[in-house]
């Protein structure tokens, strides 16, 4: 059904309808413009029209069908006295295209319906000019996705000196001459303005370009003119969910109306058209139960709140709700959707107190024993485990006055684990019945009452065990003076045993008797001594002496107690007085100094000081010699009573008494050294020997037993120097004394050769045996040892005959050995070298049957005195 619009020249559009106009409405994109609800177009206050263009679009819609119709209205500069026309309208890409029939008063000379005229004509009349003043070119729209063709035109831009001059074209700004390039084009000689490609909105909504004209010399005809190109949204984008999933929770038990969560969708269209307003709803919920609509949610916002009451985390712990999303308002025939799921999460509330599973409970400890698991408490509770909703409390209510038990808490399996905290008798408590009650750590929802389940009664039975004797008085502390004889009964140190209802015997012995004083009867504990006690003994300690005593049953198994036993001794008069120091010295004139004298009693008071000193009558010399005077009660000075006394050592005999009931007196004896003393009061250096007892002999005697000693030293170093140089010159010659084997050592012997000798020539050459030896090099071997460290090199027997004495040769050999670091702490048989069985050299006589006078024997002279008679024969054959 076509609509047909008609232009009055007041403005008065009319859309009208050829089946009517009831049920459409009606609304215009313009503040300037409204249109009843007849369709008719009026404007809301007074406008002018004279020199710029008006464009709006009227939409109708049909409420029953929800179809869209939309009309592009533009009013444009005429040549005529009325200056409006109309452009047909825009049609929704997403709306079946209606026919529309357009009616105006005609115009003498309408432009072309497409062609804008932004620069207005000149106007004469009566040889005036009219001002020339630009046009405001109003948007051009444009949808977005167009099929084309492409090119598609746009619009006709033409000035009115076109007329008169050639006039050339151009467009500049973003997407003509600016990236993105070339979207929008101008024929440079008609004006027509195309778009080359089809448009995205949510790419860029609006271009802004700006239209040029100029002569074919590039002169500007007219100014440059805004052209602004919109973009009509179409609905080609579906509505997108920020997330895939979305997480929520709620209270169980919550009540219709509590917020859970919320879900948000974009939509990339435009969002003040239908195109991007986005509806929600709920598809599916899992699981339907307690009802299939637990949830709603808020259309427009996607706020999800509850609906229905019953939530219930015990019976259902979660919820998947599906949420779609769709554009056009939420209209599911022309709409775009999309879904999301929202997982909504029963959060826990302790809506389930902690039942016992059974009413009673019974357990059992032994007597004694702390820290002792007696019974396992199992509840149940149906609340989120191992949550404060969940997790239990026990409390004892009843039937343990004296605090000896507690129930605490399995961390894993909740159950109540009764220990026993403060040790149990059974001759008290042979049982107790406890009733304990049980809670959460959390307090109880609202409305929701503790379960009479929620209590219980625990038997615990206690066991009788073999309990240990002990001391009632431990430690026990007697009094008792020192000294009382073998045998005394000290006290009676007794036991008792627990177990009063088992009939048992203890029996006592001594743990710990440091002195080995004391004895106690096995079977009452009667304590005697058993020597006699002394509070002096260094096992006392502060005038107590200390003894451990153990008793023991004969139960199964054996029990036994230990006691200790103080015994405070009390002194007496036991112990006499002694004098310090035992030595002193004194000069061997009186008035020059004195000994001061300290008195020492073992004793305590009242047993010691003051003292009396005093000298005995006898013998009459000590009294004569010497006088006491008491300095105080423990002190006194000795001196000498003549005006002089021979040096010397002198026993000075004092009697002391100390002031004990009774009183103890002693004689102790002070070994005195007289001495003569220079001026200061010291004893001399030779008054100290004096004093000493020892004479003039007696000094000369010990200074000769000490030269003797020195010149004993001297006589065995000469010796032992002499030992040493007799050994350096007799050089292999040992004393037979020192050597404990036997040696053949023969010197000075001038036989024919070697095999004219008896020597043990096995003796000179290595043992073939030695293989480690013979493959060393030449030089002194030592047969009897095996070299530890490096090999040492002794000098070598060369080749050529030695110019020296051979006895050189041998020293060398010898000094060698002497310095080796490896030799043994023993004498060793050197190996210097051995030359086979027969000499080499041949017979000597060949000497002189020589007839050769080139033979030169001149170093028969370097061979030693031995060879020098042949030297002689046979050295100087010149001479002769």
């Amino acid at each position: 059904s076509p609509n047909c619009l008609s232009l009055p020249l007041l403005l008065a559009v009319k859309f009208s309808s050829c089946l009517g106009t009831k049920g459409t409405q009606y609304e215009t994109n313009s503040v300037d413009f409204k249109v009843g609800a007849d369709g008719t177009v009026f404007a809301t206050r007074e406008l002018r029209v004279p020199s710029e263009q008006v464009a709006f679009t009227v939409t109708a819609w049909d409420r029953q069908t929800a179809e869209r119709w939309d009309a592009v209205v533009r009013l444009l500069v005429a040549q005529t006295s009325s200056p409006y026309s109309a452009h047909k309208k825009s049609p929704s890409p997403h709306r079946p295209q209606k026919k529309e029939r357009k009616s105006g008063v005609p115009d003498p000379s309408p432009p072309p319906k497409d062609t804008l005229l932004p620069w207005p004509q000149h106007q004469t009349s009566s040889g005036l000019r009219r001002q020339k003043r630009d046009w405001v070119i109003p948007p051009i729209n444009v949808p977005e996705n167009s099929r084309g063709p492409f090119p598609q035109q746009l619009v006709r831009i033409r000035s009115d000196k076109d007329n008169d001059i050639p006039i050339r074209y151009s467009i500049t700004g973003v997407g003509a001459d600016q990236p993105p390039m070339e979207v929008f084009s101008i024929d440079s000689m008609s004006g027509r303005m195309y778009v080359t490609r089809p448009m995205d909105r949510e790419e860029r909504a609006s271009y802004h370009l700006r239209a040029h004209a100029v002569d074919m010399n590039g002169n500007k005809v007219e100014n440059p003119i805004d052209l602004y190109i919109y973009v009509i949204d179409m609905n080609d984008n579906r509505p997108e969910f920020l997330n895939q999933v979305y997480n929520g929770s709620v209270d169980e038990g919550s009540k219709p109306g509590t917020y859970v969560m919320t879900v948000t969708a974009n939509d990339a269209d435009d969002s003040t058209t239908a195109n991007g307003m986005v509806r929600y709803r709920i598809v599916t919920q899992t699981p339907q139960s307690p009802s299939q609509n637990m949830f709603t949610i808020n259309s427009e916002t996607g706020d999800i709140v509850t609906v229905a009451a019953g939530l219930d985390r015990e019976k259902v712990q979660q919820y998947t709700v599906i949420v779609q999303a769709t554009d056009m308002e939420g209209n599911l025939n022309y709409g775009l959707s999309n879904t999301a799921t929202a997982i909504i999460t029963v959060t826990d509330v302790n809506d389930n107190p902690p039942e016992f599973t059974t009413s009673t409970f019974a357990g059992e400890v032994p007597e004694n024993r702390i820290e002792t698991v007696v019974a396992n408490l199992t509840v149940m509770d149906r609340d989120q485990p191992h949550s404060p909703n969940w997790n239990a409390v026990y409390r004892i209510i009843s039937g343990d006055p004296s605090g000896h038990f507690s129930v605490r808490t399995d961390p894993v399996t909740n159950e109540g684990m009764v220990t026993v905290v403060k040790a149990v008798d059974y001759e008290l408590n042979r049982a107790f019945m406890l009733t304990v009650m049980v809670s959460n750590q959390a307090p109880l929802a609202s409305g929701i009452q503790m379960s009479f389940q929620s209590t219980a009664g625990v038997t615990i039975s206690v066991m009788d065990v073999n309990e240990a004797p002990y001391f009632p008085s431990n430690h026990k502390l007697i009094r008792l003076e020192e000294g009382v004889p073998t045998g005394t009964v000290l006290t009676t140190f007794s036991a008792v045993d627990p177990d009063r209802f088992m009939q048992q015997a203890v029996r006592y012995s001594k743990l710990s008797d440091p002195a080995n004083w004391l004895h106690i009867n096995t079977t009452n504990g009667q304590i005697t001594t058993a020597a006699v006690l002394d509070r002096e003994s260094l096992y006392i300690k502060n005038n107590v002496y200390e003894a451990t005593f153990l008793a023991a049953d004969n139960g199964i198994p054996p029990a036994s107690g230990t006691g200790t036993l103080q015994i405070y001794l009390i002194d007496i008069n036991d112990n006499a007085p002694e004098l310090l120091p035992k030595e002193a010295q004194i000069c061997e004139k009186p008035g020059l100094n004195a000994i001061n004298i300290t008195a020492a009693d073992a004793d305590v008071d009242p047993n010691i000081g003051p003292y009396v000193f005093e000298l005995p009558f006898v013998p009459a010399a000590v009294r004569k010699n010497w006088t006491i005077t008491r300095l105080n009660g423990d002190y006194a000075q000795l001196s000498l009573r003549i005006l002089y006394l021979e040096a010397g050592v002198y026993d000075v005999p004092i009697i002391v008494t100390d002031s004990g009931n009774p009183p103890l007196t002693n004689t102790s004896i002070i070994k005195v050294k007289v001495c003569p003393c220079d001026d200061n009061g010291d004893c001399t250096t030779v008054g100290a020997v004096a004093a000493a007892g020892l004479g003039t002999g007696a000094i000369v005697a010990i200074l000769i037993c000490i030269l003797i000693l020195l010149t004993m030293v001297l006589l065995f170093v000469v010796w032992m120097k002499r030992r040493e140089k007799e050994r350096h010159t007799k050089q292999l010659l040992i004393d037979p004394e020192d050597d404990v084997r036997d040696n053949i050592l023969k010197y000075d012997e001038e036989g024919g050769g070697e095999e004219d000798q008896d020597y043990d020539l096995s003796q000179l050459q290595q043992p073939e045996a030695m293989e480690h030896v013979l493959g060393k090099a030449p030089g002194v071997r030592r047969v009897d040892e095996r070299p530890v460290g490096a090999e040492p090199q002794y000098p070598a027997r060369p080749v050529v005959p030695h110019p020296g004495d051979i006895g050189d040769f041998i020293n060398e050999g010898l000094r060698a050995a002497d310095n080796d670091p490896t030799a043994p702490p023993y004498d060793s048989l050197l190996v210097f070298d051995y030359e086979g069985s027969g000499s080499t050299a041949g017979s000597v006589s060949s000497l002189n049957s020589s007839s050769s006078g080139d033979q030169d024997y001149d170093y028969l002279n370097d061979w030693g005195p031995r060879f020098k008679k042949l030297a002689d024969m046979y050295g100087g054959g010149e001479e002769d």
